[in-house]
């Protein structure tokens, strides 16, 4: 894993502990939200994984984007559906998209070389 990768998984994680140890139920209510939503209901994990990676293409979140490429590649996403899903992703967010998606690219080819592990939960969207 790289140092990118590896500051962001631990800021991630000490960041999602610290507020959610806050007395909030909207926080703790939203978080909680989030991950049931992607889980397995009529739309397989793998489905959710990719609309969740194309909604933060066209958003233009780096670390939702990150977070969807790992979860996708860990659902088992291939190469050339990746592809697929940045298509759509560039196509609805035109070409300011572009950025992201070479960030969106590295991860998935630093993933596939095995340098990155992959992140535990996706509450980056609060």
């Amino acid at each position: 894993m790289n140092d990118r990768q590896s500051e962001f998984t631990a800021f991630r994680q000490r960041m999602n502990e610290r507020i959610l140890a806050e007395d909030n139920q909207v926080v703790r209510r939203f978080f909680a939200l989030d991950t049931q939503t992607y889980k397995a209901g009529v739309l397989d994990v793998k489905t959710k994984e990719m609309l969740g990676l194309v909604a933060s293409l066209v958003l233009r979140c780096d670390d939702c984007i990150s977070y969807h490429v790992a979860q996708c590649k860990a659902a088992g996403v291939a190469r050339d559906a990746f592809f697929e899903v940045f298509s759509v992703g560039l196509v609805v967010g035109g070409s300011i998209v572009i950025p992201h998606l070479r960030r969106a690219v590295d991860m998935l080819d630093q993933l596939e070389a095995g340098d990155a592990s992959q992140p535990e939960s996706c509450t980056d969207h609060a």
